[in-house]
């Protein structure tokens, strides 16, 4: 388990500063790129009500990462023939797309489509029936929608749930130990941050509480997985380095469509699950970043994984995107 310590200075005053502005109530960062230990720091607090500081292995909610999970577990299926990236969805959910859209052209929607966001669905929270928003193939529109369709043709695939396909094919084969798809009930393992919100489940502005102990399950295979930053960095350095998926599968994984004009992630392309950032420093980034409530979360590194940053701010109040940019661009120049 890294510890706290000296080096990197700037990216040491970033975390003071962000925490210093109220981002969150407390941030965490750690770096790996090839020399031991790996750099941990932290700022802040973990809990608001007895100040108690942020420390390595902590789990917490990792939000809209966990799709980087989902996809290398479609592609692993796809690798062992068990499923084409190019059928229709129909072949494993059958009148699913059209019962919940009316209008969408199931039959023109595919894996590949879902995992880029290009399937023409809308993003949409559970219970709600909205029409699409455009034709299968044709651009990018950021969709939870897509997502837990990919976890619902995961389970028709395997007969197994999709927490299994995850742990079966990821979790487990690299020693993830804290990192885990809960159940719906199931909360946040020992050790774990105190979670805070300044929003309601739909996104609605509310008084700042604790959301550490809510049942986030709905969010599923679009942003329901738990992780800590040491299992983020195992699994990012060996999904970048190619040692989860075979050649094909993994240059499916990171062959992207354009993110433009879709109010997004600005300087992306999404890929299979995983999406290349290109910062205003100059230097283009690859993994992801999650936020839900209670929690933002982000894990990118170079396009090898020899250099890597995961962290978390057990909070949801903060300007995302920018705290993303100040971190990265702190250590990767």
């Amino acid at each position: 388990m890294p510890m706290v310590q000296a080096g990197r200075p700037r990216l040491r005053r970033v975390l003071d500063r962000l925490a210093a502005d109220d981002r969150g109530p407390g941030i965490v960062a750690e770096v790996r790129d090839g020399r031991e230990p790996p750099w941990f720091g932290a700022a802040g607090v973990a809990d608001l009500e007895t100040g108690r500081p942020r420390t390595p292995g902590e789990h917490f909610r990792i939000g809209s990462f966990t799709k980087a999970f989902v996809g290398t577990v479609v592609l692993g299926l796809a690798a062992d023939g068990r499923l084409a990236l190019d059928a229709p969805v129909t072949t494993w959910l059958p009148g699913v797309v059209e019962q919940y859209f009316p209008g969408a052209d199931a039959g023109r929607i595919t894996p590949r489509l879902l995992l880029n966001h290009t399937s023409g669905l809308p993003d949409a929270l559970p219970g709600q029936e909205n029409p699409p928003v455009g034709e299968p193939g044709r651009r990018f529109v950021y969709s939870k929608v897509n997502y837990n369709l990919a976890g619902m043709i995961v389970e028709a695939v395997s007969g197994s749930t999709l927490a299994e396909e995850i742990d079966r094919r990821v979790a487990g084969p690299l020693g993830l130990t804290g990192t885990y798809l809960p159940a719906a009930g199931e909360g946040l393992r020992d050790p774990h941050a105190r979670h805070y919100s300044g929003q309601d489940e739909t996104g609605q502005e509310v008084g700042r509480h604790d959301v550490t102990d809510a049942d986030l399950s709905w969010a599923w295979a679009a942003g329901g997985m738990v992780s800590t930053t040491a299992d983020l960095h195992r699994f990012l350095t060996a999904l970048l380095g190619g040692h989860l998926l075979p050649p094909q599968q993994q240059e499916e994984m990171f062959t992207t469509v354009s993110t433009e004009g879709a109010d997004w992630v600005p300087g992306t392309r999404y890929g299979l699950g995983v999406y290349s950032q290109h910062f205003p420093s100059g230097v283009t980034l690859w993994g992801g970043g999650g936020f839900i409530q209670g929690s933002m979360t982000y894990a990118m590194g170079d396009r090898q994984g020899t250099h890597t940053l995961t962290g978390n701010v057990n909070g949801d109040w903060g300007d995302f995107l920018e705290t993303c940019a100040d971190l990265f661009q702190a250590d990767f120049r």
